[in-house]
């Protein structure tokens, strides 16, 4: 295919081109109606490109395939057999996936339990019943891996009738499952895996990254285009290989759940960025691969910071990893991940990503640069003298890999939309969540409804609380009281 085109980029240029001018949706008329307020700050021009997708950009029955064209071209970019483009996150692409493998099927599915808040919110639509695969845990580090293909091929042996399974791989933290062997795993039997690879979107593009998905041999993968890629926040992209999920029925699923006003500028962002790779991106990643590698040597170099690799990977933790997450350890300060956030936001103007009780990440793309990474090193290097100021943090409880693993008694489903009411916290052990709790980052529950509270797992989230957790799907942000469910 000629991916020197980009066909929604290139119908978008044709229709300023044409002067078109709709008497419909969006109201603001391509900014002629934004307030001057607005425009002073967004500018002119992404209110130009907001114009509908079908009956603007396209005719009313997308005759032109703009939008079919950029997704079979993405398809055969990452060499997949279909793909989908969405503008309403990975968080839908992943429901979407669930529900056209599992939905409404009784055996369930075959989940990871490190899964992403997103994938717990498919679960509550769905009604699909979770078989939870328990990950591995790093217990000094408090810390959780992919499960393994033997894990994965014991679950399957105590559920033969699930629907399918579900795995997340790249982790936030960039490490990765062994992909290629749970496929193997998963097709033995007959049923197809989903990966959720929201922060892989670059995988397929350069060979000394984590494996992808799609050449893992995986049946439907889901990834996020603004996390590793060069799209806008919210585009996502997830793709289809094989005969064992039906690729019209996953569009249907999608259908339903989807927005029927997509934001063309999504669109095109991903389109031009599926040209970009296929042009550029072995050179482009490359660059940003060997800047990671510098960048890694520089902040370990810093008195105080570990930079994590060799704890990541192993027989007993991750298949795989992608150094362009540099994830550090800054427990050997005295301080926490949150106070560190917070401080390189206030004094540095920098912001990083993941962060918890003993670690924060920076996440580098090919954006990056060495001017861009110095600003990192000279903050962290600021942080580390800088810290030794700070309060030290308040304790958290941290619960044993035994003591997370929550027993499940209702669906997610049923628990959350059952009666319930809310009870002190000090009282929640020993009741059924009726909603989910979701330290965030990483956005991985650490209650799902449906599932029995215990001491352990209360104490370790209100601590974390008082300590600078943020939980922001609980009704009550302060965790003082927790929605439980109403037993008869």
């Amino acid at each position: 295919m000629d991916h020197s085109q980009a066909p929604l980029l290139d119908a978008l240029e044709q229709y300023h081109q044409l002067d078109r001018y709709g008497f419909s949706p969006p109201g603001h008329r391509q900014g002629r109606g934004a307030d001057s307020r607005v425009t002073k700050v967004l500018g002119i021009d992404p209110f130009r490109s907001d114009v509908l997708a079908s009956g603007g950009l396209d005719d009313r029955r997308s005759s032109n395939g703009y939008l079919s064209r950029a997704e079979q071209l993405m398809a055969d970019a990452v060499r997949a057999d279909q793909a989908f483009f969405s503008t309403c996150g990975s968080s839908l692409s992943v429901k979407t996936a669930m529900m056209a493998v599992a939905g409404d099927d009784p055996g369930g599915l075959l989940v990871s339990r490190d899964s992403h808040k997103s994938i717990v919110a498919g679960l509550v639509f769905s009604g699909v019943t979770p078989r939870w695969i328990t990950p591995r845990w790093d217990e000094e580090m408090h810390f959780s891996h992919p499960p393994s293909p033997d894990q994965v091929r014991a679950m399957w042996e105590k559920y033969p009738d699930a629907a399918g399974a579900l795995v997340v791989s790249p982790s936030p933290y960039g490490t990765c499952a062994d992909l290629e062997s749970i496929a193997r795993v998963c097709h033995e039997r007959g049923k197809p895996l989903i990966v959720d690879e929201a922060w892989g979107a670059h995988l397929p593009f350069h060979d000394d990254l984590p494996t992808w998905a799609m050449d893992a041999g995986a049946d439907v993968c889901v990834v996020s285009v603004h996390k590793m890629g060069a799209g806008f926040e919210q585009g996502s992209v997830y793709h289809l290989q094989g005969d064992l999920v039906d690729g019209t029925h996953l569009s249907q699923c999608a259908d339903l759940l989807t927005t029927t006003s997509p934001n063309v500028m999504l669109y095109a962002a991903m389109d031009g960025w599926r040209r970009q790779m296929v042009e550029h991106g072995t050179d482009l990643l490359g660059r940003a691969l060997a800047l990671a590698g510098r960048t890694r040597e520089r902040i370990a170099g810093v008195d105080g910071l570990t930079v994590l690799e060799d704890r990541l990977l192993g027989e007993e933790a991750s298949h795989d990893l992608d150094r362009l997450q540099i994830l550090i350890d800054v427990s050997e300060l005295g301080v926490s991940g949150f106070q560190c956030t917070d401080w390189m936001r206030q004094h540095c103007h920098l912001d990083v990503g993941m962060h918890d009780h003993r670690r924060i990440a920076a996440t580098l793309s090919m954006a990056d640069d060495d001017d861009t990474t110095d600003r990192l090193v000279t903050g962290l290097e600021n942080l580390a003298q800088a810290a030794a100021s700070f309060d030290r943090p308040p304790p958290i409880s941290l619960p044993s890999p035994e003591e997370l693993q929550l027993e499940s008694v209702m669906s997610p489903r049923d628990a959350f939309f059952g009666s319930s009411e809310m009870v002190d916290a000090d009282r929640a052990a020993g009741r059924i969540a009726a909603e989910p709790l979701t330290p965030y980052p990483p956005g991985i529950p650490a209650v799902v409804p449906g599932e029995r509270l215990d001491r352990q797992v209360v104490d370790y989230l209100r601590s974390g609380v008082d300590a600078g957790m943020e939980i922001p799907d609980a009704a009550d942000g302060t965790l003082r009281q927790i929605r439980v469910v109403i037993e008869s």
